[in-house]
């Protein structure tokens, strides 16, 4: 049996989930905008000890590798790793919107996930219904000749943190929109067992977050930073 442990901390909410073939045994979900530092090491925790208490081997750790938030991807790929490290086991990535894409397997629309990336831009790819990539994963500014092309031939079905805002300036027949999607572990058990039984694993000491976009650190207009010198 495959049993595997998937995290996913890419938004405001953070999960986990073992599957076994495939199928959830096993979950857990925050509320939104909790710490993820805080409940990840304690659903880990939990889900080793329902994997034990039920007699399976863990085979390997999945984790969803973003875009998302910079905080909420180091604090899941870090927590993976860890385990990985710990049980010598394989660490799988699997790419934060087609765990959101999953959702909508088997689905006649082409599917576009998008998660909020600030402003009218937003972080999405498009696949199609059995989660074939059309286009690759970007960084897009949403206007309203956005997907004007696609949407002339075929009908889009639009989902995610960021697909909420762009409701007023995608107008299409074709344009169709659904509400309280987000990436979540008890999304993951699928593409992880097809990635655990094809060997399609990541380096644990080198992989990294796909960010997408450089890391800006800002200051707050109402800080000030003060520098010392040394001889003060």
């Amino acid at each position: 049996m495959a049993c595997i442990l998937s995290i996913e901390s890419s938004t405001q909410i953070c999960s986990a989930a073992v599957s076994v073939n495939g199928e959830n045994v096993w979950e857990k979900e925050s509320p939104a905008f909790s710490s993820h530092s805080a409940v990840l090491g304690i659903y880990a925790l939990e889900a080793i000890r329902f994997i034990q208490a039920n007699r399976l081997r863990l085979n390997a750790v999945a984790v969803s590798e973003g875009p998302g938030s910079y905080t909420g991807l180091r604090i899941g790929i870090s927590l993976a790793k860890g385990l990985c490290f710990g049980m010598d086991i394989p660490l799988i990535a699997i790419p934060t919107l087609k765990v959101m894409a999953t959702r909508f397997f088997a689905s006649s629309y082409c599917l576009c996930p998008m998660i909020d990336a600030r402003r009218m831009e937003v972080y999405t790819a498009l696949y199609d219904g059995t989660l074939n990539e059309i286009s690759p994963v970007r960084a897009t500014v949403v206007d309203e000749d956005s997907f004007r092309d696609i949407l002339a031939q075929k009908e889009i079905i639009f989902f995610g943190n960021g697909a909420e805002k762009c409701k007023a300036v995608i107008h299409s027949p074709h344009a169709f929109f659904a509400d309280g999607v987000y990436p979540s572990a008890s999304n993951m058990g699928f593409e992880a067992e097809y990635a655990l039984k094809n060997k399609k694993f990541v380096n644990v000491a080198y992989f990294e977050p796909f960010y997408l976009k450089e890391f800006q650190a800002t200051i707050p207009k109402n800080k000030v930073i003060t520098v010392i010198s040394p001889q003060s």
